[in-house]
């Protein structure tokens, strides 16, 4: 089987370029599909559907900036004490599902951010599993509406764990586990940066979601593009191939140079090579 591939266009926030280079660029190396930035308050709508037109770029999903990827991250927290966090949440997942409508794709990611941990450490030393698991299961409800509602728009909302540095809730597969059991229409998708940190087996953890894994974020141990760092990407490609996964592999680097192109077409190419082994 041969595999769908996308990036994200949030990878390339913190450049200097102007997004049509940006395109242009990823058009080169030969990237037709790719992940827009939710950012729905800051998006110039008419402008990105023009450019998308123009170079023939194909919009799969939304990414979530959540957490420290965005200036307004610190406010989406679904899991806060605070209704007013929670309903900011709530709305910004909604006005992403529009966005993700407008430009016609169908996935946007769910992270799991709370209010601020007092402690020196908020790794899994200082949270308790019991305590983790109660607090997660409170999102339930609004999940299972937001789930719906996306359904509904032929969007997949999707569970992202994230590693334990960015959040201690929801940081595995089996964590995230509590809510695709009781939330029928979300779904699950895995990030390899986040995965290398916190499962045990990436074939293991693919196995297990297979039922429920529509997407994937492909980034190397120290963020960069597969095959940069020690990530066994084989094995990944090979237990994706044995669950018949056919949704899209999408890169998601961190990009702090203009000088990108390289790295990213030799990264394309070495997944690209694993895949057809």
């Amino acid at each position: 089987m041969t595999f769908y591939y996308s990036i994200t266009l949030s990878s390339f926030l913190r450049l200097r370029e102007d997004f049509e280079t940006t395109l242009k660029n990823l058009n080169q190396i030969g990237f037709s599909n790719l992940e827009m930035f939710g950012e729905p308050d800051d998006i110039d709508l008419i402008y990105f559907k023009d450019l998308f037109s123009n170079y023939e770029s194909r919009v799969i999903g939304i990414t979530g900036m959540w957490g420290r990827s965005s200036s307004k991250g610190w406010k989406r927290r679904l899991l806060s004490r605070d209704p007013a966090l929670v309903k900011y949440s709530e709305n910004y997942i909604l006005n992403c599902i529009k966005l993700c409508n407008y430009f016609g794709g169908n996935k946007f990611n769910v992270c799991l951010f709370s209010d601020s941990i007092n402690h020196i450490d908020v790794t899994h030393t200082t949270v308790l599993e019991e305590e983790k698991i109660k607090l997660v299961k409170k999102s339930v409800p609004i999940l299972k509406k937001l789930s719906r509602i996306a359904s509904d728009n032929n969007i997949d909302l999707v569970i992202e764990p994230l590693n334990r540095y960015s959040t201690p809730y929801c940081s595995k597969f089996e964590e995230a586990k509590v809510l695709l059991d009781t939330c029928p229409d979300l779904q699950v998708m895995l990030d390899t940066f986040h995965m290398n940190i916190e499962e045990d087996s990436f074939s293991d953890t693919i196995i297990k979601a297979k039922d429920r894994l529509v997407h994937l974020h492909f980034a190397d141990n120290n963020r960069k593009m597969p095959g940069e760092g020690h990530i066994d990407f084989k094995t990944v490609i090979e237990s994706l191939k044995r669950v018949s996964f056919n949704g899209f592999l999408s890169f998601e680097p961190t990009i702090s140079s203009t000088d990108y192109i390289k790295k990213i077409k030799l990264g394309l190419e070495y997944i690209k090579n694993l895949d057809l082994k």
